[in-house]
């Protein structure tokens, strides 16, 4: 028969002396996980971060942004080394920058590294999920100095500029750059006056989510194959498009912005 010795395990001696030295600064939810990955055909490899410090936390279930693709917060923003989740445009001065939109930032704090700068602009949009009323539309459009009070549909399609205006469905619904088109001449003759707009003369649009008032920016004739003015913008605007008579080639173009 073999003899099993058991040790007993007793508490440590309380005349030792235990120390720690401090972690190095920065260290802090440093990766985990780096898997090596090959290139197929080449000869080098790279890593692949795959760690929670490249992770990202989902918008609140429910919100407008709950769907959206792109949308989302940095679960460790301090290391993660890449950009902010959201939909919009950057520039980053170096390949490590944190979530903060603007101003100077030091990764990790330390002297011996180097100070990144980093600027972020996030261009806001907002989906017509939830917004529709029971008659189908998504918002009203109201300009007292045109006499102007018409329900907007999404998309630009011929259904809806012949029920009223047309949201075009690439830009935001509410936050961000709204797009709208409608006829200026024939029955649904909506948009048929924009043009005389004046610079301050107001805009109002209503949705589920509230009112808001712009102030006309601008009046100009533009090409009808001219859609940067319908790009995604960091602030509240709201863009007016229609033809322009005997003129197939240019659209009238009206932009408000938010007061």
């Amino acid at each position: 028969m073999t003899t099993t010795t058991i040790t007993p395990v007793y508490a440590l001696d309380s005349d030792l002396t235990y120390s720690f030295s401090n972690s190095e600064t920065g260290n802090f939810g440093k990766a985990t996980s780096i898997e090596p990955v090959t290139v197929v055909e080449a000869t080098n490899t790279y890593n692949i971060n795959i760690s929670k410090d490249s992770a990202f936390i989902p918008p609140a279930f429910g919100s407008y942004s709950a769907d959206t693709k792109g949308t989302g917060e940095l679960l460790t923003p301090n290391i993660s080394g890449v950009s902010q989740m959201s939909i919009g445009s950057g520039s980053i001065s170096a390949a490590v920058q944190t979530a903060v939109r603007g101003g100077t930032v030091t990764y990790p704090p330390s002297s011996t590294v180097s100070t990144v700068t980093s600027s972020y602009t996030e261009n806001k949009f907002t989906l017509p999920d939830g917004l529709y009323y029971s008659d189908g539309s998504i918002g009203r459009l109201k300009i007292d100095e045109i006499d102007l009070s018409v329900k907007v549909y999404e998309t630009e399609s011929l259904e809806s500029l012949a029920k009223g205006a047309g949201h075009f469905k690439s830009t935001s619904c509410w936050d961000g750059n709204i797009g709208l088109c409608g006829h200026n001449r024939g029955v649904t003759n909506h948009f048929g006056k924009i043009h005389t707009l004046d610079k301050g003369d107001k805009i109002k649009y209503t949705t589920k989510l509230g009112t808001r008032t712009y102030k006309v920016v601008s009046v100009k004739k533009i090409d009808e194959t001219d859609f940067s003015y319908l790009q995604r913008t960091s602030d509240n605007r709201i863009t007016l498009i229609t033809c322009v008579n005997n003129q197939p080639a240019k659209r009238w173009c009206v932009q408000a912005v938010e007061v």
